[in-house]
Parts: C-alpha cells; structure tokens; sequence
C-alpha cells in the first residue's frame, strides 16, 4: 500500500517522547471544543494540576483546521504573560493532539455573564483592564487576537482575568484582507467587510463585551449570519446603542464599537486606551502585580463551569460521523501524520536548555571564550520550522508597531 499503512516504527516515534497522557491523572471534563474536551489533570510527578486540551487529529483534519491548531502551538512556544493562558506541554499520539495549559478554576465570562446578568461599572473596569493588559503584551509582539469574546476570558479564583484560545490568532501582516476569522457578533465591520485590518479589531470586541456586561444586553448579531452583521453595523444601526450606553458616566465603550477604524479608541496601540478618561488613573503596576483586589471573585471550592454543556451530548460528532470515520482512516498515512511534526513542547526541558547554555556562557566568558557564544545543549524543542522568535523589546515592539497599530484600511461607508 505504500504510504497508505502506518508503520509501526512511525507511531513509535510519535510516542517516544519524555512527555505523554500517561504522566497525567484524567479528573473529569470542564469543558467542550470543536475539536475535542478539555480535562482536569493532576501530572503523576509533582500532582500539579493542569487543563489538558484534548483534540482529535480526525476532527482538525475535517474542519480544514491544521494550520490553525499548529500556529496555536507556535504562538503559545513564544507569548509568556500572567494576564494569558500559558501552555506548559504539549504532545500527540496517532488519534489526539494534547495541549496542557494553566488550569484556572474560575470560570469563564460567559458562565458568569450567564449566571450574573451583568456586572456593574466597578467590576466591569477590573475585568476589561486585565483583558487590556494581556492584549498590550500580545500587539506589542505583534500578534492580533481576532477572536475576544466572553467565552476565551477565563477567570482566576482570585477574581483577576486571562485571555485564552489562540487558535486564529495571528501575526500581524500588512495584507490580511482576506482572513475573516472569527465570532460573528464580536467581529469588527473591516474584518466582515474583507479588509486589511490591525489590531483595533480587537478593541471593537473589547467594547462589544463591556456594553454587553454593563448593560446586561447583547448586540444582539450573535445569531445573525455575517451579511447581515455586516448590514447592521454598516447602516449606522449603532446609533442606537448611543442612547443606552449614555446610562454609563463615560464614552470608552462607544469609542470602542466606532465601525470606522481610524475613529476607534485603540487604532494607536494599547497606550491610547489605557490613557483614555476612563482608564486614565488606574493603578496599572499594580494590576500586573495582581495586587489589586478584585471586585468580583467567584465561588470557590468549584470549578465554575457547565457541567451540562461540558459532559452532554456531541451533535457535531453525530452530524459528520461518516466524514469523521474517513478521516480517522486516513490518520494511518504518514503524509497525514507529518502535517502535525513539532507540535511537541516541554517547558521543564526547556528551563533545563537555557540553564545549560547559561552555565556554558559562564563557562565560556571565564575561559576568553564568549566570542564563540554558546554551545548547543543537544535539546531541541521547537518544530523544525519554528516561527523567528518575537523580540519582547518595548522599544523595538513600538517601532514596528507603528504601523501595525494604524493600518490604514478602504472605506467604510
């Protein structure tokens, strides 16, 4: 058959890797995405618990969704913040891939916007201020979100707040018309529009978010189809949310859900909405030092999530069973199984590589031999094509943000 038997040395060498399901205890299930569960897990060495991301390769490869899962994982090798979901590990078998994440216990916003109705302007500003922070780290690198909404802001046990799911997340380019990507409902009128577009795309669903917990009322374009979302931002119909956000003491929402990017609140980077009135003296050292108390924080001893939705039934599993039994078969072909290659990811070893080529740069500078630079430590973590490290240098992020923050885009009559 060729290519079309999956040998077993193949999947050995999928499995022979330090890191494995096997070095987890599974709970139970807190929550459900496209391509699979997320699971509670307690690693076996040091009882750690984690949130263990479980995807199925057959599902990725229905939803044409590879490269998406792929780019996640290069994103998450590079972008390290405490306002982000950071991924510790990450490794496969012949069926699943495995992400293993920070587990926070808190809940996302969607449960408590569900379960509460609305916030007040007190909570509201905590909540929207720790999202501005993760999406400062995030554009200063940048990286655009595109997909910010309630449901990928989950909540610490201490009330503070990060952003997750980087899965259509992306590096800024200047010719990006044609992604559009995203949640209807939260998707800036450019992106629906199919045009180039920058980081404000994620301050419009910054604002979509604080009138929706605010006034404890959507946009109501959720369920709406993206021609139609894009009728009713396009025909002004935000008019007429004007009149029901003029009920808060401020305009930062209203400048957020501008439809014309060059007159929305963050089209200039992230400065421009921390010094906005509103945000303007807000103790922002000591919102990343999360000493701050929060003005809202959720039960403890619970993990504030569904549990319904979480363990239920799986209709998208039902709907495309046979296309999903296709898939799986083609899983035993080693051209499919090498459009995953170098999704392994260790953050252990990789704290033990750069302490090792510390100690060699110690090394080599006693011994007048820095010029030479370091040795290689032998450990190699990062996919064969791994994306140029983003330089986490604030002068250098401003420089080349400059016009990653103020793209211009077409008109939007």
């Amino acid at each position: 058959m060729g290519n079309c038997s999956f040998r077993a040395d193949a999947l050995d060498q999928i499995e022979n890797t330090t890191m494995s399901k096997n070095n987890f205890t599974f709970h139970y299930v807190i929550g459900r995405g496209g391509f699979g569960k997320v699971w509670r897990v307690e690693k076996k060495k040091t009882g750690q618990l984690y949130a263990m991301k479980e995807m199925s390769k057959a599902r990725i490869i229905t939803k044409r969704s590879v490269n998406s899962v792929m780019n996640e994982r290069k994103l998450l090798a590079q972008l390290k913040h405490p306002f982000l979901i950071n991924m510790n590990y990450a490794f496969q078998d012949r069926e699943d891939l495995y992400l293993i994440c920070d587990l926070l216990t808190g809940g996302d916003l969607r449960f408590h916007i569900g379960k509460k109705k609305r916030f007040n302007e007190e909570q509201t500003k905590f909540m929207i201020a720790c999202m501005i922070v993760g999406l400062e780290y995030m554009h200063n690198n940048g990286v655009i979100h595109r997909d910010i909404k309630p449901e990928n802001v989950v909540m610490e046990s201490n009330g503070y707040v990060r952003i997750t799911d980087l899965g259509i997340a992306r590096i800024w380019t200047p010719e990006n018309s044609q992604d559009t990507s995203g949640t209807p409902g939260y998707m800036a009128p450019e992106v629906m529009c199919r045009q180039n577009h920058c980081c404000a795309v994620d301050y419009f669903a910054l604002g979509v978010i604080g009138f929706e917990f605010m006034l404890g009322k959507t946009l109501s374009l959720q369920n709406k189809s993206k021609l139609r979302n894009m009728k009713y931002l396009m025909a002004g119909a935000l008019k007429q949310l004007i009149s029901l956000i003029r009920q808060i003491n401020h305009l930062s929402i209203i400048k957020c859900l501008q439809r014309k990017p060059a007159n929305r609140l963050g089209l200039n980077g992230p400065n421009e909405v921390k010094q906005h009135v509103w945000m303007k003296d807000y103790n922002w050292q000591a919102l990343l030092d999360k000493k701050l108390p929060a003005p809202y924080v959720p039960e403890q001893g619970d993990d504030n999530f569904d549990a319904k939705q979480a363990n239920g039934n799986d209709p998208w599993k039902e709907e495309n069973a046979e296309l999903l039994r296709q898939n799986s078969l083609l899983l035993r072909r080693n051209s499919i199984q090498n459009l995953f290659s170098g999704y392994y990811y260790d953050v252990d070893l990789l704290r033990q590589q750069k302490e090792e080529e510390r100690r060699q740069n110690l090394a080599n500078a006693g011994g007048n031999q820095a010029a030479n630079g370091p040795k290689s430590s032998g450990l190699s973590l990062l996919p064969e094509k791994a994306l140029k490290p983003i330089k986490n240098n604030s002068k250098a992020a401003s420089t080349a943000s400059s016009s990653f923050v103020n793209t211009p885009t077409a008109k939007i009559q």
